[in-house]
């Protein structure tokens, strides 16, 4: 996933997370910063978010579970992989990815996995933090080699 294309699934669904959060869209447009006008053209179609307000979206709806659901996960990771551009070090502990995640290899409780959505490679430790996140599969299996060495 890039930029453009979770500017685009994000302008898309807009109306669908603020029905979620049970929201009128004077009040989704005073969360997000936009005027009402802006918000209508967004959730008819019209035109796309911007960057910020893509983010902002993935920020203030982090529980959303369209969200969640159209992103295999957090949509923060997320945001933060396409602005980190495609990688991200050491973070929090996850949960373990039992629900959008495949196992692509096991090696002494370690775990290389791949979402089923969004498509990026994560790395996790024996506890479940993550290591590693990315979009680039090269690099993925480049850090798993160093583990499993």
């Amino acid at each position: 996933m890039n930029r453009e294309q979770l500017i685009t699934l994000i302008s898309e669904k807009l109306k669908l997370i603020r029905t979620e959060k049970d929201l009128t869209q004077d009040q989704m447009s005073n969360l997000l910063g936009l005027s009402k006008k802006t918000l209508v053209q967004i959730e008819k179609g019209r035109i796309q978010t911007a960057w910020t307000t893509t983010v902002a979206v993935c920020a203030l709806c982090r529980e959303s579970s369209i969200l969640q659901h159209e992103l295999g996960g957090d949509p923060l990771e997320i945001v933060d992989l396409i602005a980190n551009n495609g990688t991200l070090q050491p973070k929090e502990k996850t949960m373990g990815g039992y629900i959008w995640w495949k196992n692509l290899s096991e090696y002494n409780g370690y775990r290389l996995q791949q979402n089923a959505i969004s498509q990026h490679f994560r790395i996790l430790d024996t506890n479940n933090y993550r290591l590693l996140s990315t979009f680039d599969e090269s690099l993925a299996e480049q850090e798993w080699e160093k583990i499993t060495v």
